[in-house]
Parts: C-alpha cells; structure tokens; sequence
C-alpha cells in the first residue's frame, strides 16, 4: 500500500523527531535511583568535605539520593579508573581535583587518560595555598627568603605530603622562578608534614589555605605569601607570590566529571544544578569558609580549564624530574 506523500512526510518527521523526543524524556526522568559520587580520596579529607557539600545539594535539588562513595589510594587513580569503567549512564560520578592533571604526568602506566576517558561536568571551586614559615625561621618575607636560600643553598628544608603533592609541585615551580634551591622533605600526608612545621623540625610548606588558616590566625606560623594572582579578602595583609615573582600561580580545583560516552542531556542537567548550587548563598558561604572561590561554568567551559591546568603542570613536574616510585 502506497502512503499518500503528506500522510508519508508526517510520519517520517516523527520517526526523525522521536529520538530527540527520547532523549528529552530521559533527562526529564533523570534520575530515577540513587547516584553514586567517588571520591578517591579518604573520608574527612577537603576533597570529602567538598563531595558531601554538593551531594547533599543534588540530592535536595533532583529528588534522589546522591551517595559519597570514598575509594582512596596510590593518588587517586583507582577511584577514578573505576568511574572510567563504569557505565556511562549518569549513575556514577567523579569527585575530579587538580591532582587528576598532576597524577596524569606523575604516573607512566596508568590505564586511563583522565582527560579523553571522562566527561566534564561542572567545576566547582579554586582555591590558593599559603607560604608558611615557622616563627623563628629567619625570612619574613618572599624577598628575604630567596636572598637567605641562595646564601645557603640547599639548606633550607621545605616539607612536603609527598612526592607529587600540592606541596611539592608549588614549591618546585617557586624554586625554579627565584633561582634557588631548597631541600625537599617529604612526609607520608599533610598532617606529619604540618606536624613536624609546627614543632620546627622544618622550616616552610606550600599548605592549602583551608588548613594553614587557622594556624596562621593563631602565630603558630607565618604567612609570606599566597599562591594566587589576588590577595585573599581572609588574609589582606598577605602579599601573593605572584607580586615577587611575576606569573606565578599555583591554586587547586574540585569539579564533577562522568564517564565518557555519558548522555550529554544528563550532563547538562547536572551542570545546571550544580550551578544552581553554587548560586546558593549557603553553600557560597561554605566555600569561603573553606578559603575557595566558586568557579561556574559550562561543561566545556571545564574541559577547556583542565586541559589548560595540566598542561602547565605537566612542564612543572617534567622540568623538576617529579617521578613516582
């Protein structure tokens, strides 16, 4: 039987409009049972605290629950190579740091590339580190101590929470702008590290503001600079680094990321939630508190800053010859 041609031409425009159609109705309907969010870090950790500030959110927000699931270890690699494998249906998600852009050039046999095998979903925060001295330490200011390690080369001890951490990155990049040379001692996490600062057993750290600050607050340490472009409105009085050595930079990030392939419907659904979150005057409040600014934008407004951040990075790591053993 031959359709007549307008009869034919409507049903071929709605068998082309349905898949759109469906997709809609999926994005409508998502999600219709409880998203897992991973963070592969420990629990009570920044990045923990960060998880379950905007989980709690989406969950309000959409209607089911939004689980934190910690998977911690080896720097945060197997909790993400287990988003990589998951589904690709907006059930699970990736509590992603600037540590994924760092592990990416510190670790040579990882079976991912967190850049082509996950999908950006929303950022969510930076945040700078504090250049902090114990109190009897001679330098009381970013000039001083460059002066003071080029007269004593290799003599001042810059504790770190690791090979590869936060700490040692940024102080790696200081140490290649100011031309000097400090040594490097590592510790097995940031609470030794800060430990042994406090007690002055070393001399400095590159610590994230949300644990120096108080700290600092109290005249337990000293602050010389803060990693950012800006000064911090919690800390005027501090200079940044960046008014000593020009261009330098050194801030963390959190965001949100799916596994490739994940319907960009959903995506975008998240995005926009989050943002609305971000929006909100608590959760805003909360990231100040925790010395973060609130970085908003698109999915690929995201990608753009991760491929832009590991990519200065990585000729950091690569210049200091940062290696995992």
């Amino acid at each position: 039987m031959r359709l007549p041609r307008r009869t034919f031409l409507h049903l071929a425009a709605g068998a082309a409009a349905l898949p759109a159609a469906l997709r809609n109705a999926r994005a409508q309907a998502y999600p219709t049972r409880p998203v897992r969010l991973v963070v592969p870090w420990p629990a009570g950790g920044v990045v923990d605290v960060y998880a379950r500030l905007i989980s709690q959110w989406l969950s309000e927000r959409m209607g089911q629950q939004f689980i934190v699931e910690n998977r911690p270890g080896a720097g945060g690699n197997p909790g993400t190579e287990a988003v990589v494998r998951a589904p690709a249906d907006g059930y699970t998600l990736l509590q992603l740091t600037s540590a994924n852009a760092w592990g990416a050039v510190l670790y040579d046999n990882l079976a991912f590339n967190f850049i082509s095998d996950l999908a950006p979903v929303a950022s969510l925060y930076t945040a700078p580190a504090l250049l902090v001295v114990h109190p009897s330490f001679v330098a009381t200011s970013v000039p001083e101590l460059i002066a003071h390690a080029r007269s004593n080369p290799g003599k001042i001890n810059m504790a770190t929470a690791g090979v590869g951490s936060t700490h040692h990155v940024y102080g790696e990049l200081f140490k290649s702008m100011a031309g000097i040379d400090m040594l490097h001692v590592p510790y097995r996490g940031g609470a030794p590290a800060m430990t042994d600062l406090l007690a002055g057993h070393v001399d400095l750290t590159f610590e994230p503001v949300a644990t120096a600050i108080e700290h600092v607050r109290s005249g337990k340490l000293r602050p010389l600079a803060v990693t950012s472009l800006k000064r911090l409105e919690a800390l005027p009085h501090v200079p940044t680094v960046n008014e000593f050595l020009p261009g330098y930079e050194g801030i963390g990030w959190q965001g949100v990321a799916a596994p490739k392939n994940t319907p960009a419907d959903i995506i975008v659904k998240l995005n926009k939630a989050i943002n609305a979150g971000l929006a909100d005057d608590r959760i805003k409040a909360r990231i100040a508190e925790l010395a973060g600014t609130v970085l908003v934008g698109s999915p690929s407004d995201f990608g753009t800053f991760i491929a832009a951040y590991t990519d200065k990075w990585a000729k950091v790591i690569r210049a200091a010859n940062i290696k995992m053993e």
